[in-house]
């Protein structure tokens, strides 16, 4: 049995109606795993509105991930990033600190305060606040990259892009070209295939979100992945 290891966020494990449960064969780590053969297994580690910082965070401080997912991993596939450029109403640590607002009253108004009003906030500033910025995210996918290699050093990775949206929650687009440029640049700069979702997934058929993709996207973002994957010498044994 081969184990594919997946960084990721919301996208690795929501489909165009809800979240799905991991194994759900409609997934793109899903996809991925069946295209490159049955042998393959994927351990996912991922949740929703996980950035790029939450990924080393798991590689380092999650025994599962250290103790029982990389050892075994046969290749890493980074699906990290797409939360990172979205725009922010607040900084990303304001916002994370409403869930321990105490008591739950405050807590449930504060909430909804801030996801009636970010839209409008995020509009006012042109998407100029994000998540994470593009060179944070690069910072922590390098220590991602180079912890994982200085102990597996024979591992093959391919990093996905981050992905186009079409949301009301989050109206600006601008920050996207940017996230996508230094992409591409930590892919080259550090040798890992990139996996192009641009070019991959239909934002017309995403939940109505806007976010989160159909399965058709899924279907061809793991498709494009088992290539990439393919292409660093991970073949079908």
């Amino acid at each position: 049995m081969r184990h594919l290891l997946v960084l990721g966020d919301s996208l690795a494990f929501h489909g165009p109606a809800r979240a799905e449960p991991p194994e759900d064969p409609r997934l793109f780590p899903s996809v991925c795993a069946a295209e490159l053969g049955p042998d393959v297994q994927v351990d996912l580690v991922a949740r929703m509105g996980w950035t790029a910082r939450d990924g080393w965070w798991s590689v380092t401080k999650d025994p599962v991930v250290w103790g029982t997912y990389l050892p075994r991993a046969s290749a890493v596939v980074l699906a990290q990033g797409g939360f990172d450029q979205l725009p922010a109403a607040l900084p990303t640590w304001l916002r994370d600190s409403v869930p321990y607002l105490r008591p739950g009253s405050l807590r449930r108004r504060v909430r909804s305060a801030y996801l009636a009003g970010a839209p409008t906030v995020i509009r006012a500033t042109g998407g100029r606040l994000q998540q994470l910025p593009p060179v944070a995210t690069s910072h922590y996918l390098s220590r991602i990259l180079t912890g994982i290699r200085t102990h597996r050093p024979e591992l093959p990775f391919v990093r996905l892009l981050p992905s186009p949206w079409d949301s009301s929650l989050y109206p600006v687009q601008r920050p996207h070209v940017a996230a996508v440029a230094e992409a591409r640049r930590w892919c080259r700069a550090v040798g890992v295939p990139a996996v192009d979702t641009d070019a991959l997934v239909d934002t017309t058929t995403n939940n109505p979100d806007g976010l989160h993709w159909g399965w058709d996207s899924h279907d061809r973002v793991g498709r494009a992945t088992a290539a990439a994957l393919r292409g660093t010498g991970w073949d079908r044994p």
